[in-house]
């Protein structure tokens, strides 16, 4: 026997066999098609600029077309000027698919560097800083661009645009504009369309207070018949004069529908009045195309009968958000009669309070859905993977097998998935039963024994009444869809201090009476989902110590995105501990957005935040809330990854200036990227403030909305 202080271990007396596994072990061991998904999963400027410079197998791998052919920078946050100007250099030649999107901080002198990637085909600007003169600058060097995204901003002149440049325009097959200015932007130049996506996000007023018109629109009506238009896509912001804008484009559309047309999709909050030109559209849709996906504003479909007249081929995509849509119509004139529809991925019905109930104006919150109608739904639908019910009370009648969670439950490829927090109750309220007390009884009171709140003080996460219950029908629809990567519970009744493309409401209604009686344990069975990369949750009341987080954070441990809104009483923080707790364990957690009344967002908090290392953006939304300014300070200063910090809380206005100006001050020059705002949640300025902010901040994390089927897949990039 060898003695303790002999080596036993000497590499220079291992058999081959074992030198040979120790070589395969290592990195370069493996073979090149798997080193090459793993690169694929590395940044590019880091991939080009930094690993390939490590070996010579590795600099050859990393040029490998599979990984040239297509850069992505968006959220790329570490996409410095510099290390743009470089990629750009260096492979340039190589890329033929490139997206910038989003890279606001990227000046217009280094996007001008995109002129360099001769052989791209599709690229995406949308949020870079470009001028009419730029723009035409760059697309004049780009012969193969066949798809492109861009902003068109106040100042956009289509006369700047050279002869090259719309050469290329003229190839172009589909276009992705956001719009800033009443303007057709580069659409008269792209004779060839067959996807058009438009993005309408005009102020009705300018920062100076003159009022827009869509009459600045007049003389640029040269736009041609696109008769191979296969897609038309529209998002209108609020306000009147997008509205006016999209009548234009529209009105273009009804002269002669394109007889290939296989997508509309208008998505427009609040009302948006028929015109003569949108009606003869409509009516030429209806008999001349079979349409594969469609969205209309609500005002168009409610008391029509146009569903009933329109043709379907293999739809995968229908968004009825807000129609006054009822059961029967889902039936008869959506799924005619029960047909089959395997083709649809995607169904968004949010906010159509009477789409599961018989055809009734009379229904009212409380009144049970027709599990009848769910059934003929979910069967002629089975390969639904994206299902949006939320902004609706829809509460499940007694009986084995009707409750909606329990239907739900066959839809077994779902991915992304929204409710409202009453639907997953297992029950009635019980008349003979006191309704629970939300959150009252978190913390003792009087002088009884102090109970610390958090995971020390919960129960085991499968027993008793902080773990989720294996018979109630929410744990059970989350067993049956283990695959699901976005969850949305949001409480119907729900009203953000900071809503997308609403008006924000200062006072919210009361939760549902059903609602109450979900809370911590209805949370905690959220952790069966391991698979869970996006989830949100709103207004549940009955939230008491927050133990189901920890259960989430512990388990769900691909979370990217984590938005939560108004948990337990509106009074007093009942979940800060077992929050504290669950941060610990979210390693991958990129997004964090807070919305809750009175929350102090003091050391305690920042320092478990802290342990989210790879966090990214933080949005703070709290009315009446504080913050310890030292505390954010250091939280900066720890997470080396954060590039969005949005705080609107009650502080004081040159509280929040103060330590906005610490924070650029302090942390701009390392990061590039950075974005700040720190404001007072209810001054008067805030709508000034928000304007300013780059749009991909206020959609994906500052405004809160719901993302569930809220576009169809694979609609872009």
């Amino acid at each position: 026997m060898a003695s303790s202080g002999e080596d036993v271990s000497n590499d220079g007396d291992a058999p081959p066999a074992a030198a040979s596994v120790a070589d395969d072990a290592h990195l370069l061991g493996f073979s090149d098609e798997i080193l090459l998904h793993i690169l694929s999963h590395i940044p590019s400027t880091d991939l080009v600029l930094n690993v390939r410079r490590t070996c010579r197998k590795l600099a050859a791998l990393c040029l490998d077309k599979s990984l040239t052919h297509t850069v992505l920078l968006q959220k790329d946050y570490e996409a410095s000027e510099d290390k743009v100007k470089q990629l750009v250099k260096e492979i340039g030649r190589e890329i033929q698919q490139l997206s910038l999107a989003g890279c606001y901080w990227l000046s217009g002198s280094t996007v001008e560097h995109v002129a360099r990637c001769r052989g791209l085909v599709k690229v995406n600007l949308s949020g870079c800083h470009l001028t009419s003169l730029r723009l035409s600058k760059v697309l004049s060097a780009l012969q193969h661009l066949r798809s492109l995204a861009i902003d068109v901003s106040p100042g956009f002149d289509a006369g700047q645009l050279s002869g090259e440049c719309k050469a290329t325009l003229s190839r172009v097959r589909e276009l992705k504009q956001t719009l800033y200015t009443p303007s057709y932007g580069v659409v008269p130049c792209c004779t060839s369309l067959e996807k058009l996506l438009l993005y309408f996000e005009i102020l009705d007023r300018t920062r100076e207070g003159a009022v827009l018109s869509g009459q600045l629109m007049v003389g640029q009506s040269n736009v041609p018949h696109y008769q191979n238009l296969r897609v038309f896509y529209a998002r209108l912001a609020p306000g009147y004069i997008n509205q006016e804008v999209v009548r234009l484009y529209l009105a273009v559309l009804s002269d002669r529908t394109p007889e290939n047309l296989h997508a509309f999709l208008i998505s427009v909050p609040g009302s948006f009045a028929e015109s003569g030109a949108t009606k003869n559209l409509l009516d030429s849709m209806a008999r001349n195309v079979a349409l594969d996906a469609l969205q209309l504003p609500k005002s168009w479909l409610n008391g029509s009968s146009l569903l009933q007249h329109m043709k379907f081929s293999n739809p995968f995509y229908f968004s009825f958000s807000r129609c006054a849509l009822s059961g029967g119509h889902l039936i008869q004139r959506v799924i005619n009669g029960g047909r089959d529809l395997q083709s649809l991925a995607s169904l968004n019905l949010s906010g159509c309070v009477h789409c599961l109930a018989p055809d009734s104006l009379l229904r009212k919150a409380e009144d049970d859905i027709d599990s009848g109608i769910l059934e003929t739904l979910v069967v002629s639908c089975c390969n639904l993977r994206h299902l949006n019910l939320s902004a609706a009370h829809h509460h499940s009648a007694e009986g084995a097998g009707r409750h909606l969670c329990q239907l739900l439950a066959r839809l077994r490829h779902l991915r992304s998935l929204s409710l409202p927090v009453c639907s997953v109750a297992d029950s009635a309220p019980r008349a003979d039963r006191a309704p629970v007390q939300p959150a009252m009884h978190a913390v003792p009171r009087g002088f009884g024994k102090k109970v610390r709140i958090g995971v020390q003080s919960c129960p085991h996460p499968f027993s008793g009444q902080a773990g989720p219950q294996p018979s109630s029908v929410f744990w059970s629809l989350l067993k049956d869809v283990p695959f699901l990567e976005r969850l949305e519970l949001i409480g119907s009744n729900f009203s953000s201090a900071m809503p997308r493309n609403e008006p924000a409401i200062r006072n919210s209604l009361p939760p549902c009476s059903r609602a109450q009686s979900v809370g911590d344990s209805e949370v905690a069975a959220i952790g069966q989902l391991a698979f869970l990369r996006h989830l949100t949750l709103a207004q549940l009341p009955s939230i008491l110590t927050g133990s189901g987080l920890v259960s989430i954070g512990l388990q769900c441990q691909q979370l990217q995105s984590l938005s939560l809104a108004n948990l337990g009483m509106m009074g007093k923080v009942v979940y800060m501990s077992a929050l504290s707790d669950m941060l610990k364990h979210c390693r991958r957690l990129k997004d964090l957005r807070l919305e809750q009344p009175y929350f102090s967002a003091n050391a305690q908090f920042f320092q478990a935040l802290s342990q989210c290392s790879a966090l990214q953006r933080l949005c703070l939304v709290s009315r009446s809330g504080t913050l310890q300014p030292e505390a954010v300070l250091a939280f900066m200063a720890r997470c080396l990854h954060v590039v969005v910090c949005h705080l609107f809380t009650g502080e004081s206005l040159s509280t929040c200036r103060s330590l906005q100006q610490s924070l650029l001050r302090s942390f701009q020059a390392e990061r590039p990227a950075l974005n700040v705002v720190v404001f007072p949640l209810l001054h008067e300025g805030l709508t000034d403030v928000i304007r300013d902010v780059p749009m991909v901040h206020l959609d994906e994390v500052t405004l809160f909305k719901s993302r569930v089927a809220e576009e169809p897949p694979n609609l872009w990039w």
